[in-house]
């Protein structure tokens, strides 16, 4: 920013409200309590950790207009969405009617995240590389019927909302049926399996790329990547995230200017060709296949749990930077981030991702001298914390190299327990020997 921006955007402090209640934003939370431009912090509705860091709201996330309500309320300056959910449903659309700030899309836009196929026929309308589509469908038997018509390995997604497990990839046309089956007749997924889309696979390491958009100007976070299968070596059911890394080797000078050219630029002018406007966090979801990077994905709002580990990495002011967006000014930021690596790991209930076991006490946790414990989905009861939901502690450090930050989060994990936990204990492992591999290919 600019020396005057600066100051009129510290004049007064801030009161930020926090829509969510998982790691992330208990990540959002931590790193908002950093800024001296903030003043007060709520989370709504937040979860045992969070409630250590902010002032916690009991609050349904589904429920827009009682959102809007509650920042009035408050008379919070900013409200910040972290889950994709309220994003679709309309909460930035009813603070907008109500003259509220928030950074996060209307719904039209959050469709980009809300329908595979709205966000694949933007990328197909805007030439952003992509798989090959080969159908959409809109039943189960247009979907078995369509099964002799591809190649694989096959993709295949649910259109809608489904948590991180609407899509399977499969060289298996029994699998593609059955998971076809929970998705179309079976209802898995609720509405979000009404409609399938087909697409060729892709290979090649996968990469997060993030951006803060106003609509117009946009700047990038540090790359990183998630680890989605439930267990070691990439086996088991995809979840919503098994852990993250976050450094910039992972991302070339070269390959960042084909990232920008090809895919976020596009997609900036397609918003605005399409009469969309934009504001907050975008996420793609890329391939790095042989022939360039290829966007799998859009997500409307932070990884999670990306954003455990791009945090620790930020050597700037997330509220200015918030307000800014949130403003349309977002032109006079540049962000600084520390320089080395960080890392993060989950861990889960038993039965994540499928049945999670609930309400059991979690011994071990306290501070750390290297790292932060992030609460995912934890309830406490007087000193005590007890496991609410599938995805439960998020473990994230930095390190002078991605194997130093990994290292210190198992150092942690190691001291935390509770009945069933698992995690996976080569988080960065994949990652390591792809750079190890094209550094032996070069030599």
């Amino acid at each position: 920013m600019t020396p005057s921006a600066v100051t009129s955007y510290r004049a007064s402090l801030m009161k930020i409200l926090v829509i969510g209640g998982g790691g992330r934003e208990h990540a959002i939370v931590w790193k908002l309590r950093q800024s001296p431009s903030v003043e007060q912090i709520w989370c709504a509705p937040g979860n045992g950790g969070i409630s250590d860091d902010a002032e916690c709201v009991p609050c349904d996330v589904k429920d827009v207009k009682a959102l809007a309500a509650l920042a009035e309320k408050l008379h919070a300056d900013l409200t910040v969405v972290g889950p994709e959910t309220p994003l679709v449903l309309g909460v930035a659309d009813e603070f907008a009617s109500r003259g509220l700030a928030i950074v996060g899309p209307i719904a039209l836009a959050a469709q980009l995240e809300g329908s595979k196929i709205f966000a694949k026929q933007f990328m197909q309308r805007h030439n952003i590389p992509t798989a090959a589509v080969y159908q959409i469908c809109e039943s189960a038997l247009e979907a078995y019927a369509a099964l002799v018509e591809v190649e694989w390995p096959l993709v295949i997604k649910a259109d809608g909302l489904a948590a991180g497990k609407g899509v399977l990839v499969t060289s298996s046309a029994d699998e593609a049926k059955e998971f076809i089956d929970r998705a179309m007749d079976k209802y898995e997924f609720e509405g979000a399996g009404s409609r399938v889309l087909l697409e060729a696979g892709l290979s090649g390491p996968e990469l997060s790329y993030m951006i803060l958009t106003d609509g117009t100007h946009w700047m990038p976070l540090a790359p990183s990547r998630d680890f989605k299968r439930a267990f070691d070596d990439d086996k088991g059911p995809n979840t919503g995230g098994m852990g993250a890394i976050c450094d910039d080797a992972l991302l070339s000078a070269d390959l960042e200017r084909q990232i920008r050219e090809q895919i976020v630029e596009p997609t900036i002018r397609g918003l605005a060709s399409d009469k969309i406007p934009y504001k907050g966090f975008l996420y793609f979801g890329l391939m790095l296949t042989a022939e360039g990077p290829k966007l799998l994905e859009f997500n409307c709002r932070l990884g999670d749990p990306e954003t455990e580990a791009i945090v620790l990495r930020m050597d700037f002011d997330l509220a200015l930077a918030l307000q800014a967006c949130a403003d349309g000014n977002l032109k006079f930021f540049s962000p600084k981030w520390e320089p080395g690596a960080s890392a993060c790991v989950v861990m889960a209930s038993e039965g994540y991702p499928g049945s999670p076991k609930v309400d059991r006490r979690i011994d071990g946790l306290g501070p750390s001298d290297t790292g932060v414990v992030f609460h995912a989905g934890t309830a406490k009861r007087g000193i005590e914390y007890y496991t609410c939901s599938g995805r439960v502690i998020v473990i994230a450090s930095v390190g002078v190299t991605q194997e130093e930050a990994i290292a210190h989060c198992y150092d942690i994990s190691s001291s935390i327990d509770f009945k069933g936990c698992h995690y996976r204990r080569d988080i960065g492992k994949i990652a390591q020997q792809e750079r190890s591999a094209k550094c032996v290919a070069t030599e």
